[in-house]
């Protein structure tokens, strides 16, 4: 049985500790944060007990740790959970500064414990399947990957303020994707952005529009699109042409129900929530975090995953201020 705590109550917290309370294998023993009520109220949630971060990393009864906390907090937290020798699960992005990151990378590799970085969209069931088919050459090699990723409204400017800006936030899990589908490392990226939904986002020195070209050494092509506004719900699209056909998965819909009458045809909206159109994947995630800790499977994506997105993150947020490509280092 695999003995698990959590750092940070919130929202996503209350996800894992959900997904682990559905699987078998692991049991959650401990939780913090540092707002006591939240710990209070997902640890009755829960029957886990309320602790606090130092507390939990020293407690010999926790093999592993998931980082929920504010990403400010992940490089102490990571420091100290690889120190401690348990294994470590970490919501993206592991930290803002790729130097740090390199340090954790460092010291996890140092440790030789189980990393995995938070990109839950690799183990959405049909980005899943599309992947795997590609993988089997069902289209052959891959020319030019497509990737749109538009919430349906923007967060609040105050949280805007700390994100990091759209790339860190909002599109390094398309970053993540675009590699995890390419299987080749991109050289060159160009991204561009605008502040169209909301002028206070402009003001806070983000945008909440922006697109970005990706290139590889072979010359294949990605292209992401990301908006902080979409009408119709929460617009989670793929599509891969390769050279002998496409591969593509769509929205997925409040229902499948479609009505037809004289004036059309006319469907559901997409799902509006992120938790709601990504809940089998964090279940998924979890799983496979489970059973990689427990040694019984393969683990990924890992903490050089998450330092390869925040890589091409910074890229695109300096090739946006300046106009200009940025060419990506080899390593």
């Amino acid at each position: 049985m695999l003995r698990m705590a959590i750092l940070g109550c919130g929202r996503i917290g209350q996800v894992h500790a959900r997904s682990i309370g559905a699987l078998g294998g692991a049991q959650l023993v401990a939780v913090a944060d540092a707002i006591p009520e939240a710990a209070e109220a997902l640890a009755a949630s829960t029957g886990a007990r309320v602790s606090d971060v130092d507390a939990i990393l020293a407690a010999r009864d926790v093999d592993a740790v998931i980082i929920g906390t504010p990403t400010d907090s992940h490089f102490e937290q990571i420091m100290g959970a690889a120190k401690a020798g348990k294994a470590i699960f970490c919501e993206k992005p592991v930290d803002m500064s790729v130097a740090n990151i390199r340090k954790c990378m460092q010291a996890v590799q140092a440790a030789d414990l189980p990393f995995m970085t938070g990109f839950n969209r690799r183990f959405d069931p049909n980005f899943a399947a599309l992947r795997a088919r590609l993988r089997a050459g069902d289209i052959g090699a891959v020319e030019l990957v497509s990737i749109t990723s538009r919430d349906p409204s923007p967060p609040p400017v105050s949280y805007i303020a700390r994100s990091g800006g759209l790339f860190r936030d909002m599109m390094i899990h398309d970053f993540d994707m675009a590699r995890f589908l390419m299987g080749e490392e991109f050289i060159r990226l160009h991204a561009m952005g605008s502040a169209l939904v909301d002028p206070e986002i402009g003001a806070a020195g983000d945008v909440d529009t922006a697109a970005v070209i990706l290139t590889t050494a072979s010359g294949r092509i990605c292209q992401i699109s990301n908006s902080r506004r979409a009408a119709y719900g929460y617009d989670q699209r793929i599509e891969v042409h390769g050279q002998r056909g496409m591969l593509r998965a769509e929205n997925q819909l409040e229902s499948t129900v479609e009505i037809a009458t004289e004036t059309g045809f006319r469907r559901d909206p997409a799902q509006h929530f992120f938790l709601e159109r990504y809940e089998a994947a964090y279940l998924a995630e979890m799983r496979a975090f489970i059973a990689a800790a427990k040694g019984e499977a393969r683990l990924g994506p890992g903490i050089v995953d998450g330092l390869r997105a925040q890589i091409l993150a910074d890229a695109a947020t300096q090739s946006r201020e300046t106009g200009q490509p940025v060419d990506l280092a080899a390593d």
